[in-house]
């Protein structure tokens, strides 16, 4: 599993963990717009590759967003985050 932290003046993300995915609830606290084209762009990587279920994205009123991202597809994910640079960090957690 990975651990990552973000600026959590400008975003607030929380994720739980179901059968066989992840469901991620993002939410833009701020109009800034790098934020809402990182996140954009994080979409198009995904509705872009051949795999239709890997992640699904839900568009929310409030800049709220709900994204369900299938296990395996868990670590491509959050990486992308970072790439976007929603995220500031991330690592791998101590086992």
């Amino acid at each position: 599993m990975l651990n990552y932290s973000y600026d959590e003046a400008v975003l607030r993300i929380s994720e739980s963990v179901n059968e066989n995915d992840v469901e991620f609830n993002i939410v833009l606290l701020t109009d800034e717009p790098s934020l809402l084209e990182g996140l954009k762009r994080v979409q198009q990587e995904f509705d872009q590759d051949r795999v239709y279920t890997d992640v699904l994205f839900y568009h929310y009123p409030n800049h709220e967003y709900k994204v369900i991202v299938r296990k395996d597809y868990y670590v491509d994910f959050v990486l992308e985050l970072m790439k976007q640079r929603l995220l500031q960090r991330v690592g791998w957690a101590e086992a």
